[in-house]
């Protein structure tokens, strides 16, 4: 078993609720979205499929494909699934809904970052001001996205203003509350934090800033164990007009999390 399975948190539903039984690796930002809690039911119930989540960095969940640990991955850094299907890891990459990052920060924005016309601007203004600024630092889809916005400055982000956790989306943000510091998160994730502290949205809609996630089934040529026949069956369903009705009805203080992307394969 790889390594990083004893890091991820797994979500069982009861064996009862279904027939067949499958692994899927998903974001740390899709799991504290909530998401997951509207969809596996009605997977469970459409389906007769029973999916175990492994909740993990993007870069983590490409990892558990490559060594065949799960049987489908939902993640969200394009060149990074780019990467992992043209290697042979993947079967093919499925768009399925999208939304957006933000930049989080103090109420009081020290760093000046709402008055910036596009995220990197943003980002300078907070590297510029010092301010307290807190990473994910895993490797994950944000993280990629933030490392991005960095190149695109020019800037390398260090020193003891910008600090690296390691840890998923929900526990950065916990940080950055604590630290009343600046932090790129995923809309969803935000809207459903609990405690947001004096934290508030500082910059948001420039459209670098897109969030784009995609299910990628483990090619079962590379893994012949895999469940390559619930991953297709999954792969169809999150692509139907079930999970679009749920994935686009799913709000927050009466906000849209997400919105349906899926296309023809």
């Amino acid at each position: 078993m790889n390594k990083f399975v004893t890091v991820c948190i797994l979500l069982l539903w009861p064996m009862a609720l279904a027939a067949d039984e499958m692994k899927m690796a998903v974001t740390t930002s899709f799991a504290n979205s909530g998401l997951a809690e509207i969809l596996l039911p009605a997977i469970a119930d459409d389906l007769g499929l029973n999916v175990q989540l492994l909740i993990v960095g993007t870069g983590q969940a490409l990892k558990l494909g490559e060594a065949g640990d799960v049987d489908a991955v939902l993640v969200h850094s394009r060149a990074a699934e780019d990467a992992f299907v043209a290697a042979g890891f993947g079967t093919h990459r499925r768009e399925i809904m999208y939304n957006d990052f933000v930049i989080i920060g103090p109420s009081g924005d020290p760093a000046g970052a709402h008055m910036a016309t596009a995220a990197t601007e943003a980002f300078a203004r907070i590297a510029e001001a010092t301010a307290p600024f807190v990473s994910r630092g895993d490797d994950s889809g944000t993280h990629k996205m933030e490392l991005g916005i960095w190149t695109a400055t020019g800037i390398e982000p260090a020193g003891d203003w910008y600090r690296a956790v390691g840890q998923g989306m929900g526990a950065a943000l916990n940080t950055a509350a604590g630290m009343d510091a600046y932090i790129l998160a995923d809309r969803a994730s935000w809207l459903n934090f609990g405690n947001k502290a004096g934290l508030g949205i500082v910059f948001e809609g420039d459209p670098a800033l897109f969030n784009l996630y995609a299910y990628i089934p483990v090619n079962p040529s590379r893994h012949p164990h895999v469940n390559s026949k619930a991953a297709v069956q999954l792969e169809d369903w999150l692509t139907g007009p079930r999970a679009k009705a749920l994935i686009e009805g799913y709000r927050i203080e009466g906000q849209q999390l997400f919105r349906f992307s899926a296309v023809e394969k």
